[in-house]
């Protein structure tokens, strides 16, 4: 297997589908990391339970290839916005469980609260609604961009190579471009929250 191409994710998938277990253990050992650590920094404390985020992750990548034959990879990005779209319904799913949860037990008074304020969680809470609504008005393409950039840490190069393009340059270009309409969207009345 020394040939690049036989390990971009659209030849893994397509392994995967004819059943091939190694092609499923090359694109978890590929995306499985990513994912973590981009559900660890998302999820809220409040919803970390019963659901460990690492067992979400897993859920996510079980639920993407038990789906594959309705996804079409348009180029070697696009699984990986496939896999954070999923994430992002499961996070939610359990924030929502957490909600009807509650907490549970009683509350020792002279315990310290050493998080954030109301406040500062409402302003927080506030921001990261605005982001998620300005984001869903990006095209796929600035989706897949900024989330690698942003989300995942990825460099131009690979994003280049993520999204098919054929520079460096290109790929910085589309990010910040992306980053532009995101910012101004952000900014506008009404971009995001309860109340929007």
């Amino acid at each position: 297997m020394d040939d690049p191409a036989s390990d971009s994710t659209a030849v893994l998938l397509q392994r995967v589908r004819s059943g091939d277990a190694l092609a499923r253990d090359r694109l978890m050992a590929r995306h499985l990391p990513r994912l973590r650590a981009w559900a660890h920094r998302r999820l809220p404390a409040s919803a970390r339970g019963l659901t460990d985020t690492d067992d979400l992750v897993q859920v996510t990548f079980l639920r993407a290839l038990n789906h594959l034959e309705g996804f079409e990879p348009r180029h070697e990005g696009a699984f990986l916005a496939y896999l954070r779209q999923i994430l992002l319904n499961a996070m939610r799913d359990e924030i929502r469980r957490a909600v009807r949860r509650g907490a549970h037990g009683e509350l020792d008074e002279s315990l310290e609260d050493r998080g954030p304020s109301p406040l500062e969680s409402a302003i927080g809470r506030d921001a990261l609604d605005r982001y998620d609504a300005a984001f869903a008005r990006l095209g796929a393409e600035q989706q897949e961009a900024v989330f690698m950039r942003v989300e995942m840490g990825f460099t131009y190069e690979q994003i280049a190579e993520a999204l098919g393009k054929n520079s460096m340059n290109t790929a910085r270009m589309i990010v910040s471009r992306a980053l532009a309409r995101l910012a101004l969207a952000m900014d506008e009345p009404g971009a995001g929250g309860p109340d929007a």
